[in-house]
């Protein structure tokens, strides 16, 4: 015995009921044959003016008085601090000139990057805070220790010793006479 089972109707979605748009009556206006001219205003009289109010002045800030000094800083010169101070001892107190002269003529690796860094601390001073090149003398200059890289070096028998890689930071103030 089949027993058949019914199935009820699927219910169908209402449509949904719009409202008319509902439009704005337009009038309409008939056309005028000739400009219709507004009748001249009675001259106004001026109008008392409201005292004006006070403004306080704020106190100006005082001017930043010019930098009498410009600095320029390496960091992570990969040059130990040791050897880098004893190039940087022999410049101290220098014209920008004549150290650079003195840096041109030593046989040291430390020289290049302090030639570098006075270089451009005498560029700072000069384009910077409009000092004159020929006056700058080097008031301070000192290393620092930087970055310690520590790596390994293989010995004998399977062992192995430390060995730091040292860099140093360098800093440089110039000033004018």
């Amino acid at each position: 015995m089949a027993e058949e089972v019914k199935k009820a109707p699927a219910k169908k979605a209402a449509p949904k009921k719009v409202a008319p748009k509902k439009e704005a009556p337009v009038e309409e206006v008939a056309p005028t044959e000739a400009p219709v001219e507004e009748a001249p205003k009675a001259e106004k009289k001026p109008a008392k003016k409201a005292p004006a109010k006070k403004v306080e002045k704020k106190p100006e800030a005082p001017k930043k008085p010019m930098p009498t000094e410009a600095r320029a800083i390496a960091k992570n010169v990969r040059v130990t601090p040791r050897k880098i101070r004893l190039v940087i001892d022999l410049v101290r107190g220098k014209d920008v000139k004549e150290a650079l002269g003195i840096l041109a003529n030593i046989n040291k690796a430390a020289a290049v990057p302090v030639s570098k860094l006075i270089k451009s601390a005498a560029a700072n001073a000069t384009n910077n805070f409009g000092m004159d090149e020929d006056k700058l003398y080097i008031a301070t200059i000192y290393a620092n220790d930087g970055l310690r890289m520590k790596r390994y070096l293989p010995r004998a028998k399977g062992s192995a010793s430390g060995l730091v890689k040292r860099a140093s930071h360098i800093t440089v103030i110039v000033k004018m006479r």
